[in-house]
């Protein structure tokens, strides 16, 4: 007879049929695994190395303090631009308001702009005597901040006292809180959602775009593309989220959550079968994405040596 936690007899063959061998003997958490899981798991960490050790910056959107504010409709960038005094002063303003992505808008392999813009008022970067944007030398974005109107979701935004007091702020209160890391949203970027519907939600993006503060973005420092488009691969395949699904709890019955902490978890192999996983991300369009991905997902299990059993297991563990 044995004998549970609390010292409650559990009947030996309930243990025969149901127990699961485990071995700790290392300093991770314990984790209680069938013998299939522990195989997968074994595969996957073979192979893959986890992405905290890749050469990579993974970082958060931007936050603002006051997104009603700092992210306006292109109707109300029209009207910003319009509103500028000269041609110096208008080229500058649009230079300073760039495109941004909201995590609801990124989707597998691409991304639905809303036609939102940020009013990128940063904070500078001393590092690199970058000084914080003098929002005088754009009066016609200082109009709107400090008067307010209708904003992009069309709540009323009343003006400088709603900005003054905000506590995510640089050293004005037109000034973006510091962020280290600006210049990475002009780079070659694989963003994504904090929170995904549909499991996967990772795409590429060139350098045009700003991304709020649901998502994230990750930047290679080589700013090589292939290395960009490999992970992307990864990161939107059935094995990734699968492992995702292994390392954290779903959000609710449909929703993972992608927070830094868990994808800087996931284990990617080296630049293993690369010409082949890029020939195939390259063919990728919004009409075939489905096709598409399910070509790399059978391609990315076997470079982790699933078995067929062990490829129906994650597809049945994930329809759950």
């Amino acid at each position: 007879m044995y004998q549970d936690f609390y010292g409650r007899s559990i009947r030996s063959d309930f243990v025969q049929q149901e127990g699961v061998v485990c071995d700790f003997v290392s300093s991770d958490s314990w984790v209680i695994l069938s013998p299939i899981e522990q195989s997968i798991k074994q595969k996957i960490e073979a192979v893959g190395t986890p992405l905290k050790d890749w050469d990579i910056n993974i970082y958060r959107g931007v936050l603002t303090g006051y997104n009603d504010a700092f992210i306006i409709s292109t109707e109300k960038r029209n009207e910003i631009l319009v509103n500028c005094q000269t041609e110096d002063e208008r080229i500058r303003t649009a230079e300073l308001i760039r495109p941004i992505l909201r995590g609801r808008d990124v989707k597998r392999y691409g991304y639905d702009w809303a036609g939102l813009w940020l009013i990128n008022a940063h904070n500078g970067l001393k590092s690199k005597g970058i000084k914080p944007v003098d929002i005088n030398d754009y009066p016609a974005i200082k109009e709107w901040l400090d008067n307010g109107g209708v904003a992009y979701n069309g709540k009323m935004y009343k003006g400088f006292s709603q900005i003054e007091k905000r506590s995510d702020r640089g050293d004005t209160p037109y000034n973006l809180r510091n962020c280290a890391y600006m210049e990475d949203f002009s780079k070659p970027k694989i963003v994504w959602a904090e929170l995904a519907r549909t499991g996967n939600a990772f795409a590429l993006d060139f350098g045009n775009n700003m991304v709020g503060n649901t998502g994230y973005i990750l930047t290679v420092p080589s700013n090589n593309q292939d290395e960009l488009l490999y992970l992307l691969a990864f990161l939107n395949s059935r094995s990734m989220l699968y492992s995702l699904n292994q390392i954290t709890t779903r959000f609710d019955e449909n929703g993972w959550r992608w927070l830094r902490q868990f994808v800087e978890q996931l284990r990617v192999p080296p630049l293993i079968n690369k010409n082949e996983i890029l020939s195939i991300v390259a063919t990728v369009t919004k009409d075939n994405k489905q096709e598409v991905s399910e070509i790399l997902n059978n391609v990315i299990a076997d470079i982790y040596n699933f078995t067929d059993e062990e490829k129906a297991y994650i597809n049945q563990t994930l329809s759950r």
